[in-house]
């Protein structure tokens, strides 16, 4: 196909003839013949993104030009990054050591965590080692949350609040206003956990009218 039309191309700037190069014998077959090959092309493509697909279903939210951006340059594997946000929500980065393998997650909120172990890409195709880092993204969130709520019945709430990932605290939160809420009934001491609750608001009102950062 490129072969046939650097030639219909050459014929024209060697005789810029508009009727000449338009009625020049055999360029009607050429092209048509040119369209069916790239009709064979357009099919192998296809399904061959569609095996890359199969294998991670996340580059599904990809168009196929973000996903032969992405396989075009496996070996460049920090070329992933502009197209994370599309595959993961809200993951916007993630930290490449020098050794090219990843160590850290970076929110839309520029809010770090880092992982429990590494996630290394090298002669990997691109569909599996995405596959591991959203693995690692997994046993990661599932570590810190653990980590979160083991730590909230030592800590004062206020402090607790600010030395974990925001979705850590809102879930750590709930597990425990849950589990205190139901405790409350079984004893039917709802009041008095009101007042601990309309305290614990409190505490949290004068924590974020303080010097904090927007994060």
């Amino acid at each position: 196909m490129d072969k046939n039309w650097k030639a219909c191309i050459n014929g024209t700037i060697e005789d810029p003839n508009t009727l000449k190069a338009c009625t020049r014998e055999g360029l009607l077959e050429t092209f048509k013949d040119c369209n069916d090959k790239l009709e064979i092309v357009q099919r192998g493509l296809r399904d061959y993104l569609e095996s890359k697909r199969a294998v991670f279903a996340r580059f599904y939210f990809l168009s196929n030009d973000e996903l032969l951006e992405i396989l075009s340059q496996t070996k460049e594997v920090e070329n992933v990054r502009p197209h994370l946000r599309k595959v993961f929500e809200n993951l916007v980065d993630v930290t490449f050591k020098p050794d090219k393998t990843i160590c850290e997650m970076f929110s839309g909120e520029k809010e770090k965590i880092e992982f429990i172990g590494v996630v290394d890409p090298k002669d990997k195709g691109v569909e599996f080692w995405m596959g591991e880092l959203e693995q690692m993204m997994y046993d990661t969130i599932r570590h810190v949350l653990k980590f979160s709520i083991d730590e909230y019945a030592e800590e004062k709430r206020t402090v607790w609040c600010l030395k974990h990932p925001g979705q850590c605290v809102l879930n750590g939160s709930q597990i425990y206003w849950t589990s205190e809420v139901e405790d409350a009934l079984k004893a039917g001491k709802l009041p008095e956990y009101l007042s601990a609750l309309e305290a614990q608001l409190l505490e949290s009102v004068e924590l974020v009218r303080g010097k904090m950062s927007k994060l």
